[in-house]
């Protein structure tokens, strides 16, 4: 019944009156409820493949055009928004509960999830994104709305990963488990990042991104493989032009996971 009240109300969401909106509200309260405890995501695997669930993204886009723009004051920075802070209010006994690490400065919005032994430095997610557990949210990293981010990730400083909420059928940005996203690193358009890769520093990846096997010569778009370890490239177009482009180099071996791990330390399972 949700996701046909949620369909039914976004083929007409231009012609929705003032109490069809109003009615519609608990519906849209309950989709973002749940994106927010992580009882449902934007995207989720099955058999290798990944789906969208797609009345939830429709739920987040009638969220926003229902509400109205207010005050929200979160510690001594107020804020002028239509979504509210995840935290807004929390007590000890709310961050005991979710049981992630979050440092003085991180802003993470209403509607996304974050999983026990997350920690989230300095940083920005927006709604709707999933960030499973043990990964790290590194300072200035963004997650962009509807990202999903698998378990024992480290996104590195500065790192972006872009938001996809239209067109509401597409895929978001996605990183498997136990993958490193490199400083300064920018995954957007929905390009997926396989589990156990590692993406080094500047590498920029979009829908339309040439990605090229060094040791096959092979050429694609839009996903990077398992365990595949990606830098910065350019290929030449014509004489003297190049276009930027990622390389996959080689495979995920001792030496590259030692340098990308997480150190345990950082991420406390009792004490946070």
């Amino acid at each position: 019944m949700l996701a046909t009240k949620i369909h039914s109300a976004w083929e007409k969401r231009s012609s929705l009156s003032p109490k069809e909106w109003e009615e519609l509200r608990p519906f849209l309260d309950q989709c973002l409820q749940m994106l927010d405890t992580g009882q449902a995501r934007i995207a989720e695997k099955t058999d290798a493949t990944w789906y969208i669930t797609e009345y939830l993204k429709k739920a987040v886009l009638l969220y926003i055009a229902a509400q109205s723009a207010r005050v929200f004051q979160d510690g001594a920075a107020p804020c002028w928004d239509k979504v509210p802070l995840k935290t807004t209010g929390w007590t000890n006994k709310h961050f005991q509960s979710a049981e992630f690490r979050m440092c003085p400065g991180a802003i993470v919005r209403y509607g996304a999830y974050i999983a026990p032994s997350v920690v989230v430095m300095p940083s920005f997610i927006n709604m709707g994104a999933f960030i499973d557990t043990g990964t790290l949210i590194d300072s200035w990293a963004t997650i962009g709305s509807c990202a999903q981010v698998g378990k024992q990730c480290h996104i590195s400083e500065g790192a972006a990963l872009g938001g996809v909420l239209e067109p509401v059928q597409g895929l978001p940005v996605i990183v498997e488990d136990h993958c490193f996203i490199g400083g300064r690193a920018g995954i957007f358009e929905g390009v997926r990042i396989c589990e156990g890769a590692v993406i080094a520093a500047g590498v920029v990846l979009n829908a339309s991104t040439r990605i090229i096997d060094r040791s096959t010569g092979q050429h694609t778009y839009g996903t990077v493989p398992p365990y595949a370890v990606v830098v910065p490239g350019a290929y030449e177009t014509a004489p003297g032009i190049h276009i930027s482009c990622a390389v996959i180099v080689k495979t995920v071996d001792a030496k590259t996971r030692a340098k990308t791990s997480i150190n345990a330390l950082l991420r406390p399972q009792e004490e946070l």
